[in-house]
């Protein structure tokens, strides 16, 4: 640690000399990491070893050490002979636990993410290791047999890296033959490689599901010998991998880690993935860090999902958790969805990964047939189709559907009637006070006054800022709305909703309606009769870069879960003809992610390139856009930047627009990454030292930000 640099930090341990306890014989000093956002203190900092502590204090223990007057938690990360301090160091005041839970690997893989992301590596730490369980540590120890006493007097306190035979992994029925390169993939993992591949599954449901492809990848690894990462985007379909791989491997060599199963069983996973008592990890985000011994395998199912965004800084994404993680171990990677994403065509168009897909022989025989109400023969059969949300195609697919089996219905919106447009020219219906969205409260939309949906102010005098006109009427129409609709299109028939809070996981392979909001599509266990993809236009239409990108992916995981056009099944969709629609149509996801991208290097724009978005107050966001650029010229990197422009708020949070938060874009190639991200950070680390100016958020590569 320079000591010509500490005078410029604020909160750094305190210098004067202090007799206490006699030091450690053998590496005096240990170096903390302590838990701060601050980002001048993203560093190691020395303190001494007292002899008392000398067993317990081992790297990658949490420890509490007095910092600025205060007691701060942290993590050990290395024990040294000396320090570099310049002088005498403040001792440690307490090893919270003897248990190592920041394990080498992860702590290389935590600084690797926090570099890419301009982050602080405390920031990242705090999604890696779960919060400490004191009462499952203790018994966790205690079954091992290492027992330590209240100072920490164990000099054995390493986890043991015990764990079933590789033998047990049962091999699978598999269907990797009718993908290219499947089976050649299986093979290399069986064989100790790491191939890295971009996998396209036809199928959402049976046996030849995702779930089951992933699981027989895993099986595969684990039979030799080593360790495998899967991360999914919510709890659905971490049952449904989980149930999958219950069926090739031991239910004892597998943990899940998410959040939602709550701190302790959590935790409680997390020391068997430590211990090596369970070899196979899989969970939501924050799972990419988990600590699997002799990982052979990282995997991630639907990168596109935005549910794979931390939400907290350095908002990393796992998908680029688990790449750096891959580079980093020497793993194998696989990266799988029904659609791919334009970040995953990069890397096939790179080299850096090969393409698993199914030939077009394969595609027709799996595939459910697609019609588009939106074409010229649909036109001719039905001119109001155009108009209508429920076109005479999609009213007999699902009539004919429900005499087969259950039918899917996709709208884009929860509630009833969620969003209000002017009468006269449809612009949105837009509040006076805060620029929110109007809409009409009440669960079913009974009530006749539209409130603003971001600050509840009512409108009872609503006037068009466009035509001066008075009139609203219902732009949108949610999940309940359309499920009302249908009961009464089709009596006697049942109509089963999944949207918000209630969203349903199955539902049995009975006559019934499906009417779900995007992403929260049920799977039936023998797939669907038909589906109906309404709505289409309003998410084609979204202000977002990824707007028909991420429309895409959304309708071919609803589609996947249609049975094959052999067994007659049908996907109708309500869009109008477009390259999107197109993609569908023909079945053709990798095309389309090859057009995507193509587009996007003609621009220059994401993932082409890559983005750091600085915002906050304008006078603090120029004077950091500046600095950055300053710093940049000596080593010949330049930046093309947009803004700074007025940030709009959105949200429960912030539903105003704000007139002092500006947002500045800065791109730049990948080759120059490195440079600028580092910049970036030591940018944000003399702003929040010198706390002469307002702080700005700096975020890399944020997907909602265009």
């Amino acid at each position: 640690m320079a000591s010509g640099q500490m005078s410029l930090l604020q909160g750094f341990p305190a210098k004067t000399p202090q007799a206490g306890p006699a030091l450690a014989p053998h590496l005096p000093v240990a170096r903390v990491l302590v838990e701060s956002s601050l980002p001048h203190l993203d560093r190691p900092f020395d303190y001494s070893v007292p002899a008392g502590l000398d067993g317990a204090a081992q790297a990658g223990v949490r420890v509490k050490v007095s910092f600025n007057g205060q007691e701060l938690s942290g993590f050990l990360l290395e024990r040294i002979a000396e320090s570099d301090a310049g002088h005498a160091l403040v001792p440690l005041q307490k090893v919270v636990s003897p248990l190592s839970v920041l394990t080498p690997e992860v702590r290389i893989l935590a600084a690797a993410v926090a570099a890419r992301y301009a982050g602080t590596l405390s920031d990242v730490l705090r999604v890696a290791v779960p919060p400490r369980v004191a009462r499952l540590e203790k018994e966790f120890l205690a079954e091992a047999g290492q027992v330590a006493d209240a100072e920490g007097h164990q000099q054995n306190l390493q986890p043991s890296v015990a764990g079933p035979a590789a033998a047990a992994a049962r091999a699978p029925e598999t269907h990797w033959a009718d993908y290219r390169n499947g089976p050649a993939f299986l093979r290399h993992l069986r064989d100790g490689g790491a191939p890295r591949a971009v996998f396209s599954p036809l199928q959402g449901y049976g046996n030849a599901a995702w779930p089951h492809l992933i699981a027989e990848a895993v099986a595969a690894v684990r039979g030799s010998g080593r360790g495998a990462l899967v991360v999914v985007p919510d709890y659905r379909d971490l049952q449904r991998l989980e149930t999958a791989l219950r069926e090739v491997l031991p239910a004892e060599d597998i943990a899940r880690l998410t959040a939602e199963d709550g701190p302790t069983p959590r935790y409680r996973n997390f020391l068997r993935v430590l211990d090596g008592s369970a070899r196979v990890a899989i969970g939501t985000r924050s799972a990419a860090f988990a600590p699997v011994r002799d990982l052979g395998l990282v995997a991630c199912w639907d990168d596109g999902n935005d549910l794979h965004i931390e939400q907290r800084a350095p908002y990393a994404h796992a998908r680029d958790v688990l790449l750096l993680r891959a580079e980093q171990e020497a793993a194998a990677c696989l990266m799988a969805g029904h659609t791919r994403s334009t970040e995953l065509q990069r890397l096939v168009e790179t080299g850096w990964a090969l393409p698993v897909d199914a030939d077009r022989a394969v595609v027709r025989r799996t595939v459910p047939r697609v019609l588009n109400t939106a074409d010229s023969f649909e036109q001719e059969r039905d001119p109001l189709a155009r108009i209508a949300r429920l076109p005479g195609a999609a009213w007999r697919a699902a009539k004919e559907g429900l005499e087969r089996g259950p039918v899917l219905v996709q709208v884009a919106r929860a509630g009833y009637a969620p969003s209000l447009v002017c009468e006269t020219c449809r612009e949105p219906a837009r509040c006076e006070a805060c620029q929110g969205p109007l809409a009409v409260a009440g669960a079913s939309g009974s009530s006749a006054i539209p409130q603003c949906r971001w600050c509840s102010t009512p409108a009872p005098d609503w006037q068009c800022a466009h035509c001066s006109g008075r009139r609203l009427r219902k732009g949108a129409t949610g999940v309940l709305r359309t499920a009302e609709e249908l009961g009464r299109a089709f009596p006697g028939k049942p109509v089963i909703t999944s949207s918000g809070d209630q969203v349903k996981a199955e539902v049995a392979n009975a006559k019934v309606l499906v009417v779900a909001t995007i992403g929260a599509e049920p799977v039936a266990d023998g797939g669907y009769a038909a589906a109906l993809l309404l709505d289409g236009d309003s998410l084609l239409r979204r202000e977002n870069l990824r707007a028909g990108e991420d429309t895409v992916r959304r309708w071919f995981n609803a589609a996947a879960l249609v049975r094959p056009a052999s067994e007659d099944g049908l996907v109708v969709i309500t869009a109008t003809d477009s390259s999107a629609v197109g993609a569908l149509l023909r079945w053709d996801p990798a095309g389309y992610a090859e057009r995507e991208l193509s587009l996007r290097k003609e621009l220059q724009l994401p993932p082409a390139v890559r983005l750091a978005s600085v915002t906050g107050p304008r006078s603090a966001v120029v004077q950091f856009t500046e600095g950055v650029e300053r710093q940049l010229e000596p080593s010949g990197v330049t930046l093309r930047t947009a803004g700074p422009a007025p940030l709009l708020l959105s949200g429960a949070a912030a539903p105003r627009r704000s007139g002092e938060d500006v947002r500045t874009l800065l791109f730049f190639p990948y080759g120059q990454a490195a440079a600028v991200t580092g910049i970036l950070r030591a940018a944000r680390a003399a702003a929040a030292a010198r706390r002469s100016e307002e702080p700005v958020q700096v975020r890399l590569d944020g997907v909602d930000v265009l």
